[in-house]
């Protein structure tokens, strides 16, 4: 064996070493960065959760509506209602609107309680459309709230437990001294509601 090739030899093999060396503390270094990220992460959950504590159960930020998750294999169950004609709250005028609406159901079992309770759904649903404006009413987000308060009131006929919602402008007047701790939105039974038909007048 030449001298050349004996010099070669243990090059190689601290070469090996060294890559070995290099690979083991990358290694190292990137459990901790993960493992450092995890606690910081639990440690902000954990922080939110005292904070949530400390205002009476109630999260600072508001909270997001549920959207619901349709299996785009399963078929939906809609129920249309009757046309509904009904005065508005406005003051200054003779204001009515004509509304066509649908409901969408979570499950199509539901419909036959939905026909044996309609004069209590229809009794609800014509009690919060007369509480509207024409003006709430033309813009989209007034439809929108419309919608929704008349899923919790054809579900609230139907016998399921819905809490109020509180009104928007109720926290800009006076805080509360203590805050009441926010009950959680149960699963309803109509889980959309369409509007075939709008018309104000």
């Amino acid at each position: 064996m030449s001298a050349a090739a004996a010099e070669a030899a243990p090059a190689k093999k601290g070469n090996k070493k060294l890559i070995i060396i290099i690979g083991a503390v990358v290694a190292v270094l990137l459990l901790g960065g993960v493992a450092a990220v995890v606690m910081m992460k639990k440690s902000a959950a954990a922080a939110e959760a005292a904070a949530a504590e400390e205002d009476g159960g109630e999260k600072a930020a508001p909270k997001k509506p549920k959207v619901a998750k349709h299996d785009p294999k399963a078929v939906p169950s809609f129920v249309p209602l009757d046309p509904f004609t009904v005065n508005l709250a406005d003051r200054d005028s003779e204001r009515y609107a004509q509304v066509g609406i649908t409901l969408e159901l979570a499950d199509a079992t539901v419909e036959a309680q939905i026909k044996a309770f309609m004069p209590v759904i229809r009794n609800n649903i014509l009690l919060a459309l007369s509480d509207s404006t024409a003006a709430e009413l033309m813009a989209r987000d007034g439809k929108t709230r419309l919608a929704a308060r008349i899923q919790r009131e054809t579900s609230r006929a139907l016998g399921v437990d819905v809490p109020e919602e509180e009104p928007a402008d109720a926290e800009a007047e006076d805080p509360p001294k203590k805050k009441r701790k926010r009950q959680a939105e149960p699963d309803l039974p109509i889980t959309a509601v369409h509007f075939s038909n709008f018309i104000i007048q």
